[in-house]
């Protein structure tokens, strides 16, 4: 089965409309996905990141882009959103930048 390599979010809602929790959840994701830049601090990657949408559910936005530095980790956010019964939705390829 080929695998389309896609730009997504994955919302904190379940498919059933109930909110995910814990409520940092998306930060504790894009947590691990974090890198130590030279000037020592923690920072959130490129091409994962926490946000919101307007109905104010906590999101995270996965740039397809990562799938080309680690495979893994883009399958394992796609997982993440599947084992967890959460909301996907496709962004636009030109969504990042």
């Amino acid at each position: 089965m080929i695998q389309k390599i896609e730009n997504f979010v994955i919302v904190g809602r379940t498919s059933d409309g109930r909110t995910f929790r814990p409520s940092d959840w998306a930060d504790r994701l894009c947590g691990i996905m974090s890198v130590f830049g030279a000037d020592h601090r923690m920072t959130y990657s490129p091409y994962v990141r926490p946000a919101c949408n307007l109905r104010g559910d906590k999101t995270v936005l996965v740039d397809g882009k990562i799938h080309d530095i680690e495979p893994l980790a883009y399958n394992f956010l796609r997982n993440f959103a599947k084992d967890n019964d959460l909301q996907v939705e496709v962004l636009p390829d030109d969504y990042f930048f």
